[in-house]
């Protein structure tokens, strides 16, 4: 079995090869390649639908509980603000820079490096799962939500998002809804009561003010905010409709079927959900798994932002090296030692979480 310090390098080497390979969502097949090598050079085999790439440890056994491990390998396109070449590796005062570095590269290599340690143990409480998945970043049909029907029921996860290896317990879902408020169309001289972009005021208001009564220990409140409006075409013709759109982040005290279902009892209009899978995740802090981390000086927090943890049903754990704040940001970039710190952090969870089973 290679040792720690022998994974982590080759870790970061692929993680190069990663940046200087483009992977877009709906995009990645040549990372997919990429990771298939990684496989194949340390003799674990492998299966792959479409670009997402996954294994089993060496000992699986059907009557043992399953653990994810998982990241994704797509990237957003890069912004314009860029000063670096967005698609060339570039290591400089313990950085290293490049597009997908920090989301979520740098998670990916190190949990590749963390299966890959574990992969050939014997006896081990929980079967162990790695999965290589794309689509992530434009929650595609063709992602981790893909690969489930292929895999066992699975018991818990660890979701390798750039969170400075402290403990994300929770995430919120996401409901982004079309909202089509009627009305009736006119000539704008003609007096006319039913107007939509005044009726729209009454749902704009509710969106505003309503407040949905339970509130998250760790998520905080449903967050609702009207993100975009649209009517009319001309200054001289009331509309027939106005349409808005409603971005809500959803606490883990809901799933997005009830808050649809509030939604549609409150405002008059048509409401249509763009998806309904985004929902919130969580794991109790109880868990070993989270246990394992605050016995090693690890913090736990709820997480704004949205993952794959939203496509699962399992108990999981968003953790990776890297800062959320540095995604998608231009000159993108993971500190070198993020990755030595989340292969050894990854490692001693896992280690302490069999081990007290």
């Amino acid at each position: 079995m290679k040792n720690i310090e022998t994974l982590t390098q080759e870790a970061i080497n692929l993680l190069k090869s990663l940046i200087e390979t483009p992977s877009f969502s709906s995009e990645e097949q040549q990372t997919a390649l990429l990771i298939e090598n990684w496989f194949n050079q340390n003799g674990i085999p492998f299966k792959r639908e479409n670009n997402n790439v996954w294994a089993f440890n060496k000992n699986f056994n059907e009557n043992k509980p399953t653990l994810l491990l998982n990241s994704h390998h797509d990237t957003v396109r890069p912004n314009q603000a860029y000063t670096n070449d967005p698609f060339k590796a570039i290591v400089e005062d313990g950085k290293l820079y490049g597009l997908g570095s920090n989301d979520a590269g740098g998670c990916l290599v190190s949990l590749l490096a963390t299966f890959t340690h574990f992969y050939a143990s014997e006896n081990l409480p929980y079967n162990i799962v790695m999965v290589a998945s794309a689509e992530e970043e434009s929650s595609g049909k063709n992602g981790l939500n893909s690969v489930l029907k292929h895999l066992p029921e699975l018991e818990c996860a660890i979701v390798g998002e750039p969170t400075l290896m402290q403990l994300a317990v929770a995430e919120k879902g996401l409901l982004v809804l079309d909202v089509k408020v009627k009305g009736t169309a006119s000539h704008a001289a003609h007096n006319n009561p039913d107007n939509p972009i005044y009726n729209t005021l009454a749902a704009i208001e509710w969106f505003k003010n309503y407040q949905f009564e339970k509130i998250s220990e760790v998520l905080g409140p449903v967050k609702m905010t009207v993100t975009q409006i649209n009517a009319g075409k001309q200054h001289n013709v009331v509309p027939s409709e106005c349409d808005l759109v409603v971005d809500i982040r959803v606490n883990d005290c809901y799933n997005n079927k009830e808050i649809l279902a509030t939604v549609r009892e409150n405002v008059n209009a048509e409401v249509n959900p763009r998806s309904m899978h985004l929902n919130a995740s969580s794991i109790p802090v109880s868990h070993g798994l989270v246990q394992a981390g605050i016995a090693l000086g690890r913090t736990t927090y709820g997480s704004p932002t949205l993952s794959d943890q939203s496509v699962l049903s399992c108990k999981s754990l968003k953790l990776g090296p890297g800062d959320s704040l540095r995604s998608h940001s231009a000159d993108e970039f993971i500190y070198l030692n993020e990755i030595e710190e989340g292969i050894e952090l990854y490692i001693k969870i896992l280690s302490d979480f069999f081990k007290n089973i």
